[in-house]
């Protein structure tokens, strides 16, 4: 596993106040997978809370599964996650919600800007 995911994955309490404010909440499994070898991160998630663990002792709400090198790239801004899901390079099973609250944590993909600060300065320009 990269430094960079370490690092991403202690990060996630520490910033689970700003990210989480949705009335959410479960535990999502990240399996990572890395040739016959498969690493399982449970992250669960609650408004304004997070919590990272390689030793859940309960079933997860949902699970996705991905390789180790695409999670690398996820969490350092090169790959962005739906992208990731849609051309079936990574799965999702389970509680929808749970993945679409966890997508937050991730970087922007350099040069990406929120559609709603772009039309701002559109509207700026027109005045």
């Amino acid at each position: 596993m990269s430094e960079a995911t370490k690092r991403f994955f202690a990060s996630l309490p520490a910033r689970a106040a700003s990210v989480l404010r949705s009335p959410v909440a479960g535990t999502l499994q990240i399996d990572l997978a890395d040739g016959n070898r498969t690493e399982h991160w449970y992250v669960t998630l609650a408004p304004g809370t997070a919590r990272v663990s390689q030793e859940e002792e309960r079933p997860a709400d949902g699970v996705l599964t991905l390789s180790t090198e695409l999670f690398d790239k996820l969490v350092t801004g090169r790959e962005a996650g739906m992208a990731a899901v849609l051309r079936n390079e990574a799965t999702f099973s389970g509680k929808v919600a749970l993945f679409l609250l966890f997508r937050r944590f991730l970087p922007d993909r350099p040069g990406v800007r929120d559609p709603r600060e772009t039309a701002r300065e559109h509207a700026r320009r027109s005045v």
